[in-house]
């Protein structure tokens, strides 16, 4: 994991809104209308090479491809993988069951009422072993014009593919999550081999709980999350914890996120997961007190927090005094070297999502750098 000893580093979750040209062409895939494969490859190259330019400008100092090449954060995986052949599925938000006019608006995204999410219906196994090669030769040949501090990737987890997919093949839920991380062991070594920093998307140890898992109790659910851990261990063994990263989230939608699992019932768990770092909501309205948890939880020796300073569902800019302040609590607690500035979740998690205008996003970036600057001058200089 980049650490630095000099000041805080800035990066961000991983989706970034894409080109409106790029969008259509990729919701054309996704409808099953022939597109050019050749011109679709060329234009997320360009893409990828103007988004890192975009971020570097922006003073991000850890940046990615802004997961261009995918129709989502997750559902991607359904073309990378063989098995999911099945019928769509559908979802309950626990906490927008409780508000269905904004369940109806929340659901009519023009990005996440496209998504596709066919069921598990055979066994699982690589169909495009290219693709994770060709998101990190798109970086790669990126950060050759742009040089930055550090680059990551981003991959779904085991534990939300079973989220989003549902298993109408394997035995049970733990066989199902076992043959999703030998699958994806595939992705997550070629991405680390590149010497890219992998980052695994983990919404299911706490979105999961009032999604997949609302049903069950905490305690029953935490059990589960173990085993969504367990998995995701078994996928990352041959990869070193300090090239790794995890981000953890409730869902990045416009919700009232109620019916949050409190971050207190489940660090442990997410600490106990192979990354190093973790990426973490801590900006918005639901979670911006739970920085007073690091005053009695203390952060396991090796671990690095990246706590979101910045909203990733409003187009407010935030203050850049108030994002060295977000930082500063952070660092007062667990320490000036284990923390780096980051933002709640993605600004464009599925194709065509627009909830932060897109100029905005790289405002707030610019804003989170400044503020990084002054949080900077606060610890170390």
């Amino acid at each position: 994991m980049q650490r630095s000893t000099q000041r805080f580093l800035t990066t961000h979750t991983g989706s970034l809104p894409r080109p409106d040209d790029l969008i259509r062409m990729m919701y054309a895939k996704e409808e099953g209308v022939p597109v050019d494969a050749e011109a679709l490859a060329a234009r997320v190259k360009a893409a990828v090479a103007e988004v890192v330019k975009k971020q570097a400008d922006a003073g991000v100092d850890l940046i990615n491809d802004g997961e261009l090449s995918k129709p989502s954060y997750a559902t991607y995986i359904k073309d990378r993988l063989n098995g999911f052949g099945g019928t769509g599925n559908t979802f309950v938000y626990q906490d927008l069951a409780d508000f269905p006019k904004l369940a109806q608006k929340v659901f009519g995204d023009p990005g996440r009422s496209r998504r596709k999410t066919p069921a598990c219906n055979a066994a699982i196994s690589v169909r495009d072993p290219q693709a994770a090669t060709t998101d990190v030769d798109n970086l790669k040949a990126a950060l050759e014009t742009t040089p930055a501090a550090g680059a990551f990737m981003s991959a779904a987890s085991p534990g939300v593919i079973s989220l989003f997919f549902r298993n109408e093949h394997y035995a049970n839920h733990e066989a199902y999550l076992f043959a999703i991380a030998d699958a994806m062991r595939h992705e997550y070594q070629a991405v680390a081999a590149s010497g890219i920093v992998l980052q695994i998307d983990c919404p299911d140890l706490a979105m999961g709980r009032h999604i997949q898992y609302a049903g069950l109790s905490l305690a029953e659910f935490r059990k589960r999350a173990q085993l969504h851990v367990a998995a995701l261990d078994h996928a990352l063994a041959d990869i070193p914890p300090e090239q790794l990263r995890l981000h953890l989230c409730w869902g990045n939608y416009e919700g009232p996120h109620h019916r949050d699992v409190p971050l207190a019932d489940i660090v442990d768990i997410v600490f106990s997961a192979r990354p190093n770092a973790i990426s973490f909501e801590a900006a918005n309205p639901r979670h911006a007190h739970e920085w007073t948890l690091f005053e009695t939880v203390k952060l396991p020796e090796g671990k690095v927090l990246i706590p979101g300073v910045i909203e990733s569902k409003s187009n407010f800019i935030e203050h850049p005094e108030l994002i060295a302040q977000r930082i500063a609590r952070y660092a007062n607690l667990v320490g000036r070297e284990n923390v780096i500035a980051g933002s709640d979740c993605g600004y464009g998690t599925w194709v065509g999502q627009a909830a932060v205008d897109p100029d905005v996003v790289f405002a707030k970036f610019a804003a989170m750098a400044e503020g990084a600057a002054i949080a900077t001058k606060k610890f170390w200089r």
